[in-house]
């Protein structure tokens, strides 16, 4: 297994973590096989957001000596009706809900504000009681990290800004990164993708990437592989499915991703998702299939790496994700990017043009690396 810094957290978390959801209403047997393949690899991060009670039970059970092997996520405000899971902001409820994680699990490692997409969402939890009893928590030791869950990264930029998260659920995938800001993900989920709105990164998600990465705010991803859509041939808006490795390797590619949590329903699987950490270069790589759009792309990185390998050994697209965060603010760039950027070396560019030769996006890679050794500091 891979782990990676959580952000400001100070947790390694495995770069493949699981997402429990699928395996609510399967039997204890099904719960148990899955979580061992996962535990057994070295997984050592998962997502609880249901909140029936059996399930809940499942997974208490399946973990037995295991609990402090496995970080968990654990949310303020999914309750249940009638057997379905709903969003609550009703204090009683939220209480009864997440005291039943507490009692099951001991503690939580990150207490997760559900799903936060709109502005309703967010004074429901910021200018409410809410946030002051995950605040009480994090003060008693229940919870040791507060974050939040979200699809709408508009609200998720005004939800870091307040200083009180720790870290993000996002849904990242390269299908939602390019819907425009004011299409509902869910609409793309429950239907077919709409290819034809598909133009390129969305400003505001590439900018919220950045600025998580700017101030230390872990992303772990949910929906990566589009709820199953970009793995089909039927249902993806690009000329070919996705592979499970191709998507794992964009959402990880992404600044300030840490993980990516998928939805598994049986330990075959989980084992499935878990080959990506032994798969090739080739088997991760995204970028022919995200060309079939390629003048929407046309001029931006996209982490892709296919502008390597550099004969002087730059990272080319580490330096492109620092000079994207450094373009959010020039003026008050954090000392922690300049110097993850310096340990680049990209001041030892010389200007040879083979990373521009092998882009498939056309990107101006020379140019942008002297933009950054600008404003990062090399010259």
């Amino acid at each position: 297994m891979i782990y990676r810094q959580l952000g400001n957290t100070g947790k390694q978390v495995s770069i493949i973590g699981l997402g429990l959801e699928h395996v609510d209403r399967k039997p204890y047997e099904i719960v148990r096989e899955t979580m061992d393949e996962a535990i057994g690899h070295g997984v050592n991060i998962m997502d609880v957001f249901m909140p029936g009670d059996e399930i809940r039970g499942h997974i208490a059970k399946a973990f037995g000596t295991r609990r402090k092997d496995v970080m968990l996520q654990g949310h303020f405000g999914s309750s249940d009706v009638n057997q379905q899971y709903d969003i609550s902001r009703d204090m009683p409820t939220v209480k009864k809900y997440f005291e039943t994680l507490l009692r099951l699990f001991g503690y939580i490692d990150f207490g997760m504000l559900f799903f936060i997409d709109t502005e309703d969402d967010y004074k429901n939890v910021f200018e409410t009681e809410f946030i002051t009893y995950a605040q009480r928590l994090k003060e008693k030791g229940d919870i040791l990290h507060i974050g939040f869950s979200s699809h709408n990264p508009v609200t998720a930029k005004k939800v870091i800004e307040t200083g009180t998260v720790e870290m993000l659920m996002f849904s990242v995938n390269p299908a939602f990164d390019m819907l425009p800001v004011e299409q509902h993900v869910f609409d793309h989920v429950d239907k077919k993708f709409g290819g034809e709105l598909l133009r390129g990164i969305d400003p505001a998600r590439a900018e919220l990437y950045a600025l998580c990465e700017q101030k230390g705010i872990g992303i772990t991803t949910m929906k990566s592989y589009g709820s199953g859509k970009l793995l089909s041939a039927e249902h993806t808006p690009f000329v070919r499915p996705l592979t499970v490795h191709q998507c794992t390797h964009y959402a990880l590619s992404r600044p300030a991703v840490a993980s990516v949590l998928p939805g598994c329903q049986t330990a075959a699987e989980m084992r499935q998702i878990l080959g990506y950490i032994n798969a090739t270069d080739e088997e991760r790589d995204y970028a022919e299939t995200l060309a079939t759009i390629r003048n929407d792309f046309r001029g931006n990185c996209v982490y892709c790496s296919h502008c390597q390998p550099c004969p002087v050994g730059i990272d080319i697209a580490a330096v492109h994700k620092y000079l994207d965060i450094a373009r959010l603010d020039t003026a008050n760039i954090p000392p922690s990017i300049k110097s993850h950027y310096r340990s680049l070396n990209s001041a030892e560019c010389i200007a040879c043009g083979n990373c521009e030769k092998r882009c498939p996006f056309g990107v101006e890679i020379i140019r942008n690396v002297n933009e950054a050794a600008k404003l990062l500091g090399n010259i």
